[in-house]
């Protein structure tokens, strides 16, 4: 018995076929994947950053804010929440992190994402020591304050609403 192991060039055609296939299915699904990760990622970023802030101001006793920062030193008010932001304690109360205790910095987002804030946090996000979120002249944030991330995937969009109180949740919205 002479047999010899091994494949035949129609099976190994059948084989690359079947391998081209389920290639040009899951690539695509697999980026939308990673776009989605992605997105998750950085609204937990700025979400932990969030809670920090707030747990910062009730254990240190003292406003603790956060804002916008394109170089992890200073604060801008130019452009968005996307390229960048500096957790600090506040302690002269103007929101600018210049002399300050600076506690953490975190660098711009990746990936085309954008994060835009609703009108009382589009410079600023600043934490009494009570827990409570209030602008610098000490009143308090409009009843539907948002933050909206802008990457836009599967026809949707993350949004993290800051409640009066200081509370944080995501939500999803439909891209427009």
């Amino acid at each position: 018995m002479n047999r010899k192991h091994g494949f035949t060039l129609i099976e190994l055609i059948v084989t690359l076929a079947l391998a081209a296939i389920l290639l040009t299915i899951g690539v695509p699904t697999f980026q939308e994947m990673i776009r989605n990760n992605r997105a998750a990622t950085h609204a937990n970023e700025f979400m932990s950053t969030l809670n920090l802030a707030r747990s910062e101001a009730v254990k240190r006793g003292r406003r603790v804010a956060l804002c916008k920062s394109s170089d992890n030193a200073t604060c801008v008010t130019t452009g968005a929440w996307d390229q960048g932001w500096i957790v600090f304690v506040d302690a002269n109360n103007d929101a600018d992190a210049a002399g300050d205790n600076i506690i953490r910095v975190h660098g711009a987002l990746s990936g085309g994402n954008t994060l835009q804030g609703s009108t009382d946090v589009a410079n600023y996000i600043s934490y009494s020591p009570d827990g409570v979120v209030r602008l610098t002249s000490g009143a308090s944030l409009a009843a539907n304050t948002v933050l909206t991330f802008g990457l836009c995937v599967s026809g949707q969009k993350s949004t993290i609403e800051i409640g009066q109180t200081g509370r944080t949740r995501v939500n999803k919205i439909a891209c427009s």
